[in-house]
């Protein structure tokens, strides 16, 4: 009985001599995880601050300044703007136009009048343009265009007059051919121009004009006009107009 009992005691004991290691492994933490081994760069020397090589968020782009454009940007092309043509305007030579046709850009282009006073429109080929009005040219334009679009929306806006010159010669300041940007009389003409010389002959101005095909002259006396007097040969000029100060 005694040697039944010592075998037993034996046997337990060996039994949990090996449930118990096996207990301790099971109830180590999941989490525990050896550490990271650290990384040596044989670069570096010994001693030196190691540089991380982790990923860095990636820095915010500067902002610009209102108005200020984007370093390689190309800037946009200066816009030239419409003027307003005096009320008795003709389109000239060399005057600046824009012809635009509403959502169809292929047919709109900016033109300029050429010397026999057409001007070239894609489709259209040429169009006169030289001694209509910007609304006959647009009437003009829009009827020949009805040949490629149904109900073409059409207008023309005048970008610049380079037409409408008128020329002063002889003793004054400075003589030379200038444009008419406004209704303008002979004396403000002369004042522009820097006034007479002091020994022009100021009672013997003439404004060389052609009408109706023939060259029509115009007396004008400084010395009568600038005392308030005879003011009807203070006339308007008209695009064309010499002024003479002998």
């Amino acid at each position: 009985m005694s040697r039944i009992c010592f075998s037993t005691a034996i046997a337990m004991a060996t039994a949990l001599a090996v449930a118990i290691p096996a207990a301790a492994q099971t109830a180590a933490p999941a989490s525990a995880q050896p550490a990271p081994s650290t990384m040596v760069n044989p670069a570096v020397p010994a001693g030196s601050t190691p540089v991380s090589t982790a990923a860095q968020p990636a820095s915010a782009p500067t902002a610009q300044p209102p108005g200020t454009a984007a370093p390689g940007a190309v800037p946009a092309a200066p816009v030239t703007p419409a003027i307003k043509p005096p009320a008795d305007y003709v389109i000239g030579v060399d005057d600046a136009l824009e012809i635009g046709y509403w959502q169809d850009k292929e047919m709109s282009a900016a033109v300029t009048v050429r010397p026999d006073g057409y001007i070239s429109l894609p489709l259209l080929n040429d169009v006169k343009a030289a001694g209509l009005t910007p609304e006959e040219l647009r009437a003009a334009v829009a009827k020949a265009a009805t040949n490629f679009v149904e109900d073409p929306t059409v207008s023309v806006v005048v970008k610049a007059i380079n037409s409408r010159k008128v020329y002063i010669t002889g003793q004054v300041a400075k003589p030379g051919p200038y444009l008419l940007t406004d209704t303008t009389s002979v004396l403000q003409m002369i004042a522009i121009a820097g006034g007479v010389a002091e020994y022009a002959k100021k009672d013997k101005i003439t404004i060389v004009r052609r009408e109706d095909g023939k060259e029509v002259v115009h007396t004008f006396n400084y010395k009568d006009v600038s005392k308030g007097k005879a003011m009807a040969q203070n006339i308007t000029l008209k695009p064309g107009d010499t002024i003479v100060v002998p």
